[in-house]
């Protein structure tokens, strides 16, 4: 059965066109695999009661003999034995790998974060790849609070998955194209609401060197802000301030 891993893997791939994943991914998927699991083990429980239930018992005699059975004597189940319960949930697997302590989260993998709205805090969490990364901060450094800002980076043969993103929001004739400075940018509001909300603001910045980084805001953090004309520059603000460390 696929491990944790594969799983985040596997949602990752199949989203990334439309959906990146917010960092409370991994937490979905261990509860969904506990909740599975409780009710594999429950439903084997009960096959195996049932079988027992519905079992025939069968009572001993001596070889040729069609005398009355002594009733006094306690009656021995057959030797059939009830077929194995099958368990095909997963085994719980450790956390995603990830940075580990980032201090105040500014560098992680290969970029360094120069601007970040005022009042956030790095969150505690990340997720490590190697091609693909993220992290994020919000305003109490609760790891399992909700994020405000999050930074997405992929790279080497994994910016394909962006590009086909970006042209994907074209050829829809959502978003638009943007310079920062003297690199290229798409600033979209990708429509992940789950809730029917109107999206996550993001803004997808080529920054060479097969390296891309998508920079949302969470929908509700949005609500900090005057108008989308406020929300886009300061993506703006975070895409110019972020640069390749290595």
């Amino acid at each position: 059965m696929p491990t944790l891993e594969d799983r985040i893997r596997q949602i990752m791939a199949d989203e990334t066109a439309r959906l990146v994943p917010a960092p409370d991914l991994a937490e979905r998927v261990v509860r969904s695999t506990r909740r599975k699991r409780r009710r594999g083990r429950i439903a084997a429980v009960a096959a195996s009661l049932a079988v027992l239930a519905t079992g025939p018992l069968y009572l001993t005699v001596a070889p040729g003999a069609m005398s009355t059975p002594d009733v006094s004597e306690t009656p021995v189940a057959s030797e059939t034995p009830a077929p194995p319960a099958i368990d095909d949930t997963p085994s719980m697997p450790s956390e995603p790998p990830s940075f580990g302590d980032l201090g105040d989260g500014r560098e992680f993998g290969r970029v360094k974060v120069g601007y970040l709205p005022e009042g956030l805090q790095w969150s505690n969490w990340s997720v490590n790849y190697g091609d693909r990364y993220t992290t994020s901060w919000n305003f109490d450094g609760d790891k399992n609070g909700f994020y405000c800002v999050q930074i997405y980076v992929h790279e080497g043969d994994a910016v394909l998955e962006v590009d086909n993103s970006v042209q994907v929001y074209r050829d829809e004739g959502e978003g638009e194209s943007v310079t920062i400075g003297d690199r290229t940018g798409y600033l979209v509001v990708a429509g992940v609401g789950e809730d029917g909300g109107k999206g996550t603001p993001t803004l997808i910045l080529d920054m060479g060197d097969q390296r891309r980084a998508q920079i949302m805001f969470s929908p509700t953090y949005v609500k900090e802000f005057a108008d989308d004309a406020a929300v886009n520059r300061e993506l703006r603000k975070i895409a110019e301030g972020l640069t390749a460390v290595d």
